[in-house]
């Protein structure tokens, strides 16, 4: 007779060595999953916060837009190279015909894009700026139903509709008083600079979607080093930056908001779904808001607050996975 000891030795024995069942190693993946998302998200967080601090960088370096967006690019460019040659992702750097086309299309749009923003910022507010600018899901959303022919849903559509909505409270245009305040055609043209912005940041969007063979870090990588080709004439004509103080913020803009905060950001995308994506992109606003609030005392009026909470909402809604059905 086999003692119940033995009996459960041999038992446990055999549930080893059968082979897990169907839910045993979905519960065993998902808990494997469940620490690379968590670092996901602690890695967009960490990139979101730092962006959150660039306008102030733009503002304490006090130049020009296109002086600041030149050291963005070669400061940036410096930054993603030594990455690369310290991951080993250097060879992802080589392009064919078609990736050089696209590199050189996306880098002469963020250039436009970023001098847009920083010219905007001198106009309206870091806060406000970096808002409006946060419309780039609206005109993606309009490209490709134009350009690549996709289905655009109801949801979507009542989404874009609210967001609009909730963009137009949350420039300022309309908030309370707006006529006797600073409201002028000056900040009016900032919040259009802003638009025009996140149009650009669409297309560039958009054409890295269709692009085949070109890596998001070389993406990043070429975009930097073509707008410090693209803008290496300015400060030549136009002189460098006079105070010393100036070029610490200046490579702060590239190595701090464009080599690290791109690593962190690109790293954390590819550990999470897109639906938890596209809500830890509204982390850049809400700290820039903040920061624009604690450093220059810059505060959104309320209005504009329900038009930030309007917009994040709406543009999550129609970014979500359901959205597209």
């Amino acid at each position: 007779m086999t003692s119940p000891t033995a009996s459960a030795a041999r038992s446990d024995a055999t549930a080893r060595t059968k082979p897990p069942t169907a839910s045993a190693s979905a519960f065993a993946a998902t808990a494997a999953a469940a620490p690379d998302e968590r670092f996901g998200v602690a890695l967009m967080l960490a990139g979101g916060v730092l962006l959150g601090t660039l306008g102030v960088f733009v503002e304490e370096a006090g130049q020009h837009p296109l002086t600041a967006v030149f050291f963005r690019c070669a400061f940036g460019a410096l930054a993603l190279l030594m990455f690369g040659a310290a991951s080993g992702r250097l060879r992802e750097l080589r392009l064919d015909r078609r990736g050089i086309a696209t590199v050189t299309a996306c880098g002469a749009l963020v250039v436009f894009n970023w001098t847009l923003f920083f010219a905007a910022i001198e106009r309206t507010s870091i806060g406000v700026a970096t808002v409006v600018v946060h419309a780039q899901p609206l005109w993606l959303l309009a490209l490709a139903a134009w350009w690549l022919h996709e289905r655009v849903t109801r949801a979507q559509c009542i989404a874009a509709v609210a967001a609009l909505g909730g963009l137009a409270l949350a420039s300022g245009l309309y908030a309370p008083g707006a006529a006797a305040r600073d409201i002028d055609s000056s900040y009016a043209i900032g919040i259009a600079m802003c638009l025009a912005g996140s149009l650009s940041y669409a297309a560039v969007t958009l054409i890295a979607k269709c692009a085949r063979g070109v890596s998001s870090y070389a993406l990043a990588f070429w975009q930097c080093a073509i707008g410090a080709l693209l803008l290496a004439w300015w400060p030549f004509v136009h002189g460098w930056p006079a105070q010393p103080g100036a070029w610490g913020w200046l490579a702060g803009l590239g190595l701090i908001h464009t080599g690290l905060a791109y690593v962190l950001l690109y790293a954390g995308m590819t550990r999470l779904p897109a639906a938890r994506v596209a809500l830890l992109q509204f982390v850049y606003p809400a700290v820039a808001v903040l920061v624009d609030w604690a450093v220059y005392g810059r505060a959104l009026q309320p209005l504009q607050w329900l038009g930030v909470l309007v917009m994040g909402v709406a543009l999550a809604g129609a970014r979500r996975p359901g959205a597209a059905r």
